[in-house]
């Protein structure tokens, strides 16, 4: 079972963004670099002092406003900056860690985030500690035969970036993926362990180019394959470079 690493994505804001890369240096225990980084959490949150990772029901998210799932990113890392887009809004740069600019990017979600919930309060980092739904340091990986086969059935064309993954591979059987718990993975330079299947939520059901429920995922996928996961987590155990193209192998 061999593939190939089609795309490369990571999301410095936790649902805030998705941004495309060509290549990307993995590290042993560690998350997708700079994916996570940042959370905004809502005003009902409750966070520790100081802050540690806290389960995704303290921040904003897909799950409770589709518009967030429109969001698209630029990022520099070493300068620690973001370039945030929305077919809603203006294009901006905000550097989440200063004080002033985070205020503005709460500014700037606002209007993209549902009234009726607690409101956009805080931007939260943990260094060296990923804001990612699990508190372990996991990559996600996900298949492009997986998804045209769900795309298939559901009769159009799903987005990779409904589903928030790290690494998308090519050329594996459809769903062949959620076989690989408990085996170790080749991927470019760098060795991952697949830990578990990844279980969807409704975020999974807005478009990212408009920011609008506009698919079932849930119900097609509970449905046509009796569970609703798409994509495996993974663990890295060995680093290494992984580019576009590389080559993915058991």
């Amino acid at each position: 079972m061999t593939g190939r690493v089609a795309h490369l994505v990571r999301h410095p804001i936790k649902s805030a963004g998705f941004e495309p890369v060509e290549t990307v240096e993995l590290s042993a225990g560690a998350a997708f670099p700079f994916d996570r980084v940042w959370a905004v959490a809502h005003a009902a949150a409750r966070l520790t002092d100081p802050v540690t990772w806290a389960p995704k029901l303290q921040f904003l998210r897909g799950w409770g406003s589709a518009e967030l799932m429109a969001v698209a990113c630029q990022s520099d890392p070493d300068a620690k900056q973001v370039t945030l887009a929305h077919p809603r809004r203006p294009t901006t740069s905000f550097r989440p860690d200063d004080p002033a600019d985070a205020v503005r990017l709460i500014d700037w979600l606002r209007p993209l985030w549902p009234e009726n919930r607690p409101e956009p309060a805080r931007v939260v980092r943990v260094p060296g500690q990923a804001l990612t739904d699990q508190d372990q340091p996991l990559v996600s990986i996900n298949s492009l035969s997986s998804l045209a086969d769900l795309s298939a059935r559901m009769g159009q064309d799903l987005s990779i970036h409904r589903f928030r993954g790290n690494i998308w591979v090519k050329d594996w059987a459809p769903w062949s993926e959620l076989d690989l718990v408990g085996q170790e993975i080749n991927v470019g330079a760098a060795r991952l362990r697949v830990e578990e299947p990844i279980g969807r939520c409704r975020a999974t059901g807005a478009n990212p180019a408009t920011g609008q429920q506009d698919a079932d995922t849930m119900g097609t996928l509970e449905a046509g394959y009796g569970h609703t996961d798409f994509g495996v987590f993974a663990r890295v155990i060995r680093g290494g470079a992984v580019r576009l193209g590389d080559e993915v192998r058991i």
